[in-house]
C-alpha cells in the first residue's frame, strides 16, 4: 500500500514565550515491510536541528527558539510504501535488547486487576496468549473517547472500563510484562481509504515472541497491524515514544492543536518486461 501522511502540530501562546525546545521523533524508519519513499520535517524554528538516534532506535531532531514567539509550528509529511506481514516486524534495526522492555513504568505499572488479566491467559503458548490478551482487553475496555487523558495509567484505564488506543496499549504492555514477555509501545499512523482528519496519531503494542520476534497487537481495532499501518516510534510507554515533547519558558497557558491525515491507496503492481529478439 502507498500511504501519504501529513502530521501538523501547532503550539500557540497567549503571551510571547521567551524560549522553547522540542524533541521531534517524526521520521519513520525503513525496514522490510515499510519503505519511506519521501519524507520531510519542517518547523518554524530557525537553523538546523540537532540530530541523533535514541536508545530505542528512534531518529530524533531537537529544535530550539530563543527569541520571543507566540507560535511554534511543526509539520511532518511524506509517502511510505507498506507490505502486510500480519503484525510481524521484520529486519527493523534496534540495538535495545528485548529484556529492556520488561521494565515497568508509572504508566504501565500492573495492579491486582492487571495481574488477574494476565493470569487468565498465562496457560497458553506465548503467541496465543498475546492474541487472547488483546481480545480480552478489547472486550473489557471498549474504545471510547473522553473517559481518559494523556496521563491515565494502565491500571486507571482498566478500572474505568473504557479508553482509547493509548490505554489499550498500556494495559496490554503491563499484562505482558507480568507474564515476563517483553512488550513495547508503538506510535504511528493508520491509513484511511478516503482523506480524513484525525485528532492525533495512532498507537499499539508489540510483544517479543521467542522464535518469531516482535509482533504487533492493535487492541483498539482488535487486529495485528497490516499494510495500512505506518510505524513511527517505539518506547517503554506513551511518554518515551511520544512524537513531540518539549518545554518552554514563558508564554502562559499554551494551546496545542494536532492534525493528522493519513490516506492509503494500492501500490502499483511491479512487472518485469522481457525484450524480444
Amino acid at each position: 500500500m502507498l500511504i501519504t501522511i501529513r502530521h501538523v502540530t501547532r503550539y500557540s501562546y497567549p503571551e510571547p514565550a521567551a524560549y522553547s525546545v522540542q524533541s521531534l521523533r517524526l521520521r519513520p524508519p525503513s525496514f522490510r515491510g515499510q519503505k519511506v519513499l519521501s519524507w520531510s520535517v519542517t518547523t518554524s524554528a530557525p537553523g538546523q536541528p540537532l540530530r541523533f538516534v535514541d536508545g530505542f532506535g528512534n531518529a530524533v531532531e531537537v529544535i530550539a527558539l530563543n527569541t520571543p514567539h507566540r507560535e511554534l509550528l511543526i509539520e511532518a509529511s511524506g509517502e511510505v510504501e507498506t507490505e502486510n506481514f500480519n503484525g510481524v516486524v521484520r529486519d527493523l534495526i534496534c540495538g535495545t535488547p528485548p529484556r529492556v522492555f520488561l521494565k515497568e513504568t508509572p504508566q504501565t505499572l500492573a495492579d491486582a486487576a492487571i495481574r488477574t488479566l494476565a493470569k487468565d491467559v498465562a496457560a497458553k503458548d506465548e503467541l496465543a496468549a498475546m492474541h487472547a490478551l488483546s481480545e480480552r482487553i478489547a472486550e473489557v475496555v471498549p474504545y471510547e473517547k473522553g473517559m481518559t487523558d494523556a496521563h491515565t495509567c494502565a491500571a486507571e484505564a482498566l478500572a474505568a472500563g473504557k479508553g482509547v488506543c493509548q490505554d489499550h496499549a498500556h494495559i496490554f504492555i503491563a499484562a505482558a510484562r507480568v507474564l515476563q514477555i517483553p512488550a513495547r509501545y508503538v506510535t504511528g499512523y493508520l491509513a484511511a481509504e478516503a482523506e480524513e482528519e484525525s485528532e492525533a496519531h495512532h498507537a499499539w503494542a508489540e510483544a517479543w515472541i521467542e522464535g518469531l520476534g516482535w509482533v504487533g497487537f492493535d487492541v483498539a481495532n482488535n487486529i495485528c497491524p497490516t499494510d495500512a499501518y505506518v510505524r513511527l516510534t517505539t518506547g517503554l510507554d506513551a511518554t518515551s515514544a511520544a512524537p513531540v515533547t518539549g518545554s518552554r519558558r514563558g508564554g502562559g497557558a499554551e494551546t496545542m492543536a494536532v492534525t493528522v491525515v493519513a490516506t492509503g491507496r494500492a501500490a502499483p503492481v511491479q512487472t518485469q518486461s522481457q525484450s524480444q529478439g
